[in-house]
């Protein structure tokens, strides 16, 4: 794999203007595009960029003798997604030369054990924190303890609920990652869409943020009404076969396409929450006979862009885990030397990290990246 290009050198999202939604925000609205290599340079100088400590891998450390340390705590250590944000972490930590304190959940929706981790952070007299929560709301009591300790908190990739909870998100726009997925099936599918048989394969039943915007943004993006905008699954569209969970793992998008294969035997399109429940779903299709099921996920793995140009999944949107994480180290780091926060994207309520859809079926009206690029790009 070739090594990830710049802030500066890589497209996050082309057109010159694009939708954004995030949190529960009911409206829509156009925001100005921008290199993130300028905004990056924007967020440092205006807020002093808050920089993370970086991480031994162990969780032992204890921050003496003034050495700055950030801790990183992701959902899981096994998802290549969680793995590719610990080395953008570790490579900057080492760069500024601070401690990296590592932990994750034991599984997708662990919370206990990021509690716990938050618990240990404070005890090593961290600076900051930069987590993926696995219970966007069972986390926030945590988060405001550490927080009323003095350190700088930043959510990456995942909201927490309410956002504010956190002194800043890094993220893609996952709402818009689901959107644009969902006009890709829309558009390729054409008059088809009419009859469409949609799978749903989401993470857990905790509807974590960053499972709700993406499927909320799918079905929207297709053009299917919703109706609560931060609840998965209260949709009354006949074109819905059903809702799944997968855990975000690949044995888990086998099982939930065996259970959705088993209500509606004709399902025709199914959407994931990661490409490893593609991968899975994709399995089952394959068992059953029905290779020929559009698949549409969000990642932007290798892996995934491989399956892109293995004709297992038709597209992805591509985000940015490395840079979530390097930036938010960026971040504490300058948080502890000047006490100043990171500020949003402008316009924004977060600091938005960019999103590409990967295809090689491109169509009119939805712009996008072939897989050549994606694997020039892409992460894991």
């Amino acid at each position: 794999m070739e090594a990830l290009t710049t802030l500066s050198e890589r497209p996050r999202v082309k057109g010159g203007q694009v939708n954004m939604r995030i949190g529960n925000a009911r409206r829509r609205r156009r925001v100005t595009s921008f290199a993130l290599g300028t905004v990056a340079a924007v967020l440092l100088a205006a807020c002093g960029g808050d920089d993370e400590p970086s991480t031994n891998g162990d969780g032992n450390g204890n921050g003496g003798g003034g050495e700055v340390v950030v801790g990183l705590i992701t959902k899981t250590e096994t998802n290549p997604f969680f793995v590719k944000m610990k080395e953008g972490a570790q490579e900057k930590a080492d760069e500024l030369g601070v401690e990296l304190q590592s932990f994750a959940g034991e599984f997708d929706g662990d919370n206990e054990a990021q509690v716990q981790a938050i618990e240990s952070l404070i005890s090593a007299g961290a600076q900051g924190i930069l987590i993926t929560p696995n219970d966007s709301e069972a986390i926030v009591p945590s988060v405001d303890k550490a927080r009323q300790a003095g350190l700088l908190v930043i959510a990456l990739d995942t909201q927490l609920e309410p956002p504010d909870a956190a002194d800043a998100t890094f993220a893609t726009d996952n709402f818009q990652a689901g959107e644009l997925i969902g006009q890709w099936a829309a558009a390729t599918l054409g008059d088809e869409a009419e009859n469409a048989k949609i799978a749903l394969l989401d993470l857990n039943a905790n509807q974590v943020s960053v499972d709700v915007q993406r499927d909320q943004g799918f079905l929207q993006g297709f053009g299917i009404d919703l109706n609560d905008e931060n609840v998965i699954g209260d949709e009354d569209d006949p074109r819905i076969v059903g809702h799944d969970v997968t855990d975000g793992a690949e044995e888990g998008g086998r099982t939930a396409m065996e259970n959705l294969l088993s209500q509606e035997p004709d399902i025709n399109l199914v959407y994931t929450i990661n490409e490893p429940a593609a991968a899975g779903a994709y399995e089952a299709l394959k068992a059953a006979g029905k290779e020929d099921v559009m698949i549409v996920s969000v990642d932007g793995g290798c892996p995934g862009v491989e399956n892109i140009q293995a004709g297992v999944i038709g597209a992805t949107s591509m985000q940015f885990p490395l840079d979530m994480a390097s930036l938010g180290v960026e971040a504490v780091a300058e948080f502890a030397e000047t006490g100043e926060k990171p500020e949003p994207s402008p316009g924004e309520d977060f600091f938005n990290t960019g999103v590409t859809l990967i295809t090689d079926a491109p169509v009119d009206g939805v712009d996008s990246e072939d897989s050549a690029w994606g694997l020039d790009n892409c992460w894991g």
